[in-house]
């Protein structure tokens, strides 16, 4: 039983961990989505990672959100068919895949007012291992899952 308890604690820890490094990106902090703001100098230190979420919020009577591709961007229209238009005024999007992704709003002239926002999604992959790393001695590494226990242990 309590050999359970330990297993799930350790799996539980593992995913907490991999959840606990993605981010929420509150699209113009504390503006939202919304006219006369400059997304692309918001977006300049921002560094979004696969697995992040883009958090857009704004005024459902006044604006709304499309996921476009690099030249409806630039142009501000021609909105293709099928591109969903999202209005619940708190849209998250999961940034699953690396690359460019490209958002407006099409109300009105809101795009072309600057509206939108351009990023690049890099993947957050762990990092390759050192090609000259030294394994970790068995009884270093036993000692290490020994105390690993021992706190799951005080938790159970």
């Amino acid at each position: 039983m309590a050999s359970s308890h330990v297993a799930f604690l350790a799996i539980s820890m593992v995913l907490l961990c991999s959840v606990a490094t993605a981010v929420d990106h509150v699209v113009g902090d504390e503006s939202g989505w919304t006219l006369n703001f400059d997304y692309t100098k918001w977006a300049q230190d921002k560094v979004f990672n696969v697995g992040d979420n883009l958090v857009f919020k704004y005024n459902v009577n006044n604006h709304n959100l499309v996921k476009v591709d690099g030249a409806t961007f630039k142009n501000c229209t021609n909105i293709p068919q099928g591109n969903e238009v999202l209005r619940s005024g708190n849209d998250v999007i999961p940034l699953g895949t690396p690359g460019r992704k490209w958002y407006i709003c099409a109300v009105s002239d809101h795009c072309s007012r600057g509206m939108k926002l351009a990023i690049t999604v890099q993947y957050d992959g762990p990092a390759p291992a050192p090609s000259a790393a030294p394994a970790l001695p068995s009884s270093i590494y036993g000692v290490f899952v020994a105390a690993m226990v021992a706190i799951a242990a005080i938790f159970v």
